[in-house]
């Protein structure tokens, strides 16, 4: 299976996972000939080499009209017509590419029109000739980004606006690293967890906590972490290309690489300010692939069988319960989710001296082992937990935004193995159905 693997070790950022693509393709050139064909307005994409900790990689930028973005003052969002406060999109991604990426304390002051998401979507759809697919994954990148500042400003989407520059910045980052993905097209995409860092970032309107709200928004239910690098490392296009292509997050796979890529930031820090991504065959268990296609020769299909198996590690803990009440274990269960546990369960099991008790069980990542043992011992009673290592057999699973005349459903799609299906996320299907007066099969009727 064709897999590509990123190492977010320093973050992400949009300039920085277009330039560690680039460097996948065999003539960068050529694609950065047919990245300006589009004419994206007053936009130019210059590559160059740079050297971080001795590593050799490709820095890439983007100016709108001549000016390269490096400061806060062009790219502030605002929201109209209610009396909001002004919502700063983009304000972080800006500030990441002056501390993160650029060098200097130099700006620029321009007077620049506003644009709205419908803008956007107008000049991605209507003006750009691009494929279906990378046109549909710009706006669904984007489409992340513009509800993270809703989220983070309560405000509608509809009211959310990005001065010109900004936006174009943004959209051409995020153009560019969709069809870079679209021409390398990977069966699987595979994320480390995240490194985003600490501390607090200065905006145009006052300091804001790492990661900034928007960012914070878009990284739901993925693996981050802080560390001791003091600013911004991942940005809310970094974050929402990662989140928008990710088929899971975790550990990288056992893999054959045939390409590797490093997208530099300008910045020096004591580790390689860069984002690093490899390109290769995922290993196939050849065992395990003999039965597959012994039981395929029998009537399963032999796609999967043929094209190999995407895997990954989990961390399984257990304990057995036989002293507290359903209230407590059904609190130590949320808990354990809330901290990023992949699955817990319980099952019935008979104890000692013939008590009805309980195993509760819990898997999540390697990363996650330790915070989950200190939950496992705080909220429970038990004086001992087991581990146990084990490998999975995962389907590529993807979450794509889809609109509908109710509002945003978010779809998680899943395929592999010879099988492909979709689910609608049950928490915006239920607020539809509460908000419209529906059943939810009458919802799910209306958005399919």
């Amino acid at each position: 299976m064709r897999t590509m693997y990123f190492d977010c070790g320093m973050g992400a950022a949009g300039d920085m996972l277009t330039a560690a693509l680039l460097e996948l393709l065999p003539e960068p050139e050529e694609f950065i000939r047919e990245f300006e064909a589009l004419k994206i307005p007053g936009v130019k994409m210059t590559r160059e080499a740079s050297v971080k900790c001795g590593i050799f990689g490709t820095h890439v930028s983007v100016t709108v009209d001549g000016v390269e973005e490096e400061s806060v003052d062009h790219v502030h969002g605002h929201a109209h017509g209610h009396g909001e406060q002004p919502a700063h999109a983009h304000e972080a991604e800006a500030m990441h590419k002056k501390d993160h990426t650029h060098e200097g304390g130099h700006t620029h002051t321009h007077t620049h029109s506003h644009t709205s998401l419908h803008d956007i979507e107008h000049l991605v759809r209507d003006h750009l000739a691009l494929p279906e697919k990378v046109k549909n994954d710009v706006m669904a990148v984007y489409q992340l980004i513009a509800e993270a500042e809703s989220h983070a400003h309560n405000v509608p989407v509809t009211d959310i606006h990005f001065h010109e520059v900004g936006t174009l910045d943004a959209v051409a980052d995020i153009t560019a690293a969709c069809m870079l993905m679209n021409r390398l097209a990977p069966d699987a995409v595979v994320v480390s967890p995240v490194h985003v860092g600490s501390g607090q970032v200065h905006c145009a309107h006052g300091i804001l906590p790492v990661p900034a709200p928007a960012t914070a928004y878009i990284l739901k239910d993925v693996p981050i972490y802080g560390g001791s690098v003091k600013g911004e490392l991942c940005t809310p296009t970094g974050a929402a290309l990662l989140k928008h292509f990710a088929t899971r997050f975790g550990d990288m796979p056992v893999m054959k690489t045939t390409a590797v890529g490093y997208g530099m930031g300008k910045k020096d820090f004591e580790a390689a300010n860069c984002v690093r991504v490899f390109l290769g065959e995922t290993q196939e268990n050849k065992d395990v692939q003999a039965d597959f296609r012994g039981s395929a020769q029998n009537g399963a299909g032999s796609d999967s069988a043929d094209k190999g198996f995407l895997t990954d590690a989990v961390i399984e803990l257990s304990c057995n319960l036989d002293d507290m009440t359903a209230e407590a274990v059904g609190f130590a269960v949320e808990r354990l989710f809330d901290a990023g546990a992949l699955e817990v369960y319980t099952l019935a099991a008979g104890m000692k001296k013939s008590r009805p008790g309980v195993l509760l069980t819990v898997l999540c990542g390697e990363e996650k082992r330790e915070a989950m043992v200190g939950l496992l011992f705080r909220h429970t009673t038990t004086i001992g937990v087991r581990e146990a290592k084990m490998a999975r057999y995962v389907l590529g699973r993807k979450l794509t935004t889809v609109q509908t005349p109710y509002g945003t459903v978010h779809r998680k799609d899943s395929e592999g193995y010879g099988v492909s299906r979709s689910k609608y996320e049950y928490g915006d299907v239920a607020r539809i159905a509460r908000e419209q007066g529906m059943s939810l099969e009458e919802v799910y009727k209306k958005i399919q």
